[in-house]
């Protein structure tokens, strides 16, 4: 070894460990961003439509509590905005997914919110 390049490794390492730990946090905001998304739409789906399968005029209350539970913790950073007519049900879901990156780099990814519409036509039984 020579004795000017002492301590010239420990560089390398440093910048090694730390590239490998932002793609480490990237690939994990990305996959629990995608997670949610998917969670977020089949609940979201399945209330709308339990709503408009529904008997009653428009009462939604039933739905999102089931849906608040089917999501657990998470449902504290969901808000549902529902628009109930006679011949559609509209439900509006929208999140803020936890980050593991800064703020800046997940909003200017797309992956900080979760933001889906789902509309679900009645119907009934003639008789």
């Amino acid at each position: 070894m020579r004795p000017g390049e002492s301590g010239s490794g420990l560089i390398a390492t440093v910048s090694g460990v730390t590239v490998l730990l932002v793609l480490i946090l990237f690939a994990c905001q990305l996959l629990f961003a995608l997670y949610a998304r998917s969670a977020i739409t089949a609940v979201a789906f399945d209330a709308a439509r339990v709503v408009a399968g529904s008997r009653a005029d428009g009462s939604h209350e039933g739905a999102e509590r089931d849906a608040r539970a089917a999501l657990g913790r998470y449902a504290t950073r969901v808000r549902f905005t529902w628009s109930v007519s006679a011949e559609t049900v509209s439900l509006r879901v929208q999140a803020r997914n936890p980050g593991f990156l800064p703020l800046g780099l997940r909003h200017a990814m797309g992956i900080d919110d979760v933001d889906r519409t789902m509309r679900v036509r009645r119907e009934s039984f003639r008789e």
